[in-house]
């Protein structure tokens, strides 16, 4: 079994589009992971049935119970994050500014503060139009610890899979390099970086990079877009090769990409002998790339 992890270092490149493509190409024999959290859209593609759903908790958040609080003010006093506020004569919590540190629980005289397990989201294992298993999650708005429930995600996906027996786990993990992204990189077989060819986009690549070469992980990169700005995507293959990183696929920019996208398909559905075709010979190379590895 082989975990390979699709990253990019911003937003907006064709990370998710591609993970689904990989997906539906691997059909029956992998688990989707769905580790972009913060802004979880896999969704929008894979057609899941949410068929288990488990609330997630992570982390504590400070609740005030008015019948016992005098409004004595000594809350508000010693909270150093501004939580507390006093609203009509109440005392209330800001749950986006409260960081559950317990203090405020403390000094109250009335003992009317308490710390409970603070609801940050949804988890969910459903079954998804390949035929395949997708484990995914949705981080709620403002929330935090989001390093802690893609870490889940992932562990009940490795969990299917060795359950199943499928041959491979397919990431989509968060962009940029936040804890989210550690998170997704730990313990992966293989890491696609996905680019393209902008300045920013050549600046994320090798913060990304870097992050992966601290984790010693084997990686490939995918540029796509390569034609809206040759001179950058040069630039782009002369750093992989100054990094020893291969070059995977350039896939030139196409209206298929984003027309599959708004009818919900991945580009191996909506158009398999163009685009589609490009991604199917990347999801080969990239097969090479583990054979190699495991011999």
């Amino acid at each position: 079994m082989n975990e390979i992890v699709i990253i990019s270092g911003k937003g907006g490149t064709g990370k998710t589009s591609l993970a689904a493509s990989l997906a539906s190409l691997a059909g029956r024999d992998c688990i989707l992971a769905d580790c972009d959290v913060d802004a979880a859209d896999m969704h929008l593609l894979m057609e899941p049935d949410y068929k288990i759903s488990e609330d997630f908790y992570s982390g504590e958040l400070a609740v005030i119970d008015q019948e016992k609080c005098t409004s004595c003010g000594i809350c508000a006093e010693v909270c150093r994050f501004d939580a507390i506020k006093l609203q009509e004569s109440c005392f209330t919590i800001d749950s986006l500014a409260c960081e559950g540190c317990g203090y405020c629980s403390k000094v109250c005289p009335e003992a009317a503060i308490e710390n409970i397990q603070r609801h940050v989201g949804q988890h969910y294992v459903s079954g998804i139009k390949t035929g395949a298993t997708m484990v995914h999650a949705s981080l709620k708005i403002g929330a935090d610890n989001s390093g802690k429930l893609v870490a889940k995600v992932k562990n009940d996906a490795r969990a299917l899979a060795s359950k199943n027996g499928v041959r491979a786990i397919i990431v989509d993990g968060s962009p940029g390099i936040g804890c989210p992204v550690v998170s997704s990189l730990s313990g992966a077989d293989y890491v696609v970086l996905v680019t393209e060819p902008t300045v920013s986009g050549l600046h994320d690549l090798e913060r990304v990079l870097e992050l992966v070469k601290k984790f010693r992980l084997r990686s490939g990169c995918i540029i796509n877009k390569y034609d809206l700005n040759h001179g950058i995507s040069a630039k782009i293959k002369s750093f992989l090769l100054d990094q020893d990183v291969s070059l995977i696929a350039e896939f030139p920019y196409h209206k298929s990409f984003s027309k599959a996208i708004t009818l919900g398909k991945t580009i191996i559905e909506y158009d398999p002998r163009g685009p589609g075709a490009l991604i199917r010979k990347a999801w080969v190379r990239i097969n090479e790339k583990l054979l190699n590895e495991e011999k």
